[in-house]
């Protein structure tokens, strides 16, 4: 009987822990465009289509390539109904 309870406890453990691995992943998203706008504090980046970006101190970016015109692709992940970028990355001019 107890066996049967420590296996249905830790079938259980495993099914939430991989619920919840999913959803960390399907949170997370990789867009690319050009870029529209820098904020003049360079804490956000406006893309062509529209898409804000916030850019925290501890993502990847090359801030330098941040300029109007430049193509990009970015990782990101949505927090608060904000887009928070974990990298940027300048794409090669076509």
């Amino acid at each position: 009987m107890m066996r049967k309870l420590l296996k249905a406890g830790m079938f259980g453990v495993l099914a939430i822990s991989l619920v919840l691995a999913s959803m960390a992943i399907a949170q997370a998203a990789e867009i690319t465009g050009t870029v529209q706008a820098v904020d003049a504090s360079g804490k956000s980046v406006t893309l062509d289509d529209g898409t804000t970006l916030m850019i925290p101190a501890s993502a990847k970016v090359d801030r330098k390539a941040l300029m109007p015109g430049a193509e990009v692709k970015a990782s990101y992940q949505e927090k608060d109904g904000q887009k928070i970028a974990t990298a940027i990355q300048a794409l090669p001019k076509k």
